[in-house]
């Protein structure tokens, strides 16, 4: 089981804080998730769609497309953060 959590927008677009999900086979890193989950439809496919400022993290920790996902991780989903 992974547990997603959505911040900020991201949250509000998807009417949901946080979900517990088991990964599909062959969701292994947090590219794929990505693409997994804009398969939801379109408000989904829009928000994390390629291109789109959206950040991730596992366990806390800043991701890159291919950091490895596994049982047991968080994994957020956050838009970049501005300071002013």
């Amino acid at each position: 089981m992974v547990k997603l959590v959505y911040l900020a927008r991201l949250r509000e677009s998807f009417g949901v804080t946080a979900e517990d999900i088991v990964l599909p086979q062959g969701v292994c890193d947090v590219a794929w998730l990505r693409q997994w989950l804009c398969q939801r439809g379109e408000t989904w496919a829009r928000e994390l769609a390629p291109g789109r400022p959206v950040r991730m993290a596992v366990n806390h920790a800043l991701a890159k497309d291919k950091t490895v996902i596994t049982d047991g991780d968080e994994v957020a989903f956050f838009p970049p953060v501005t300071g002013g």
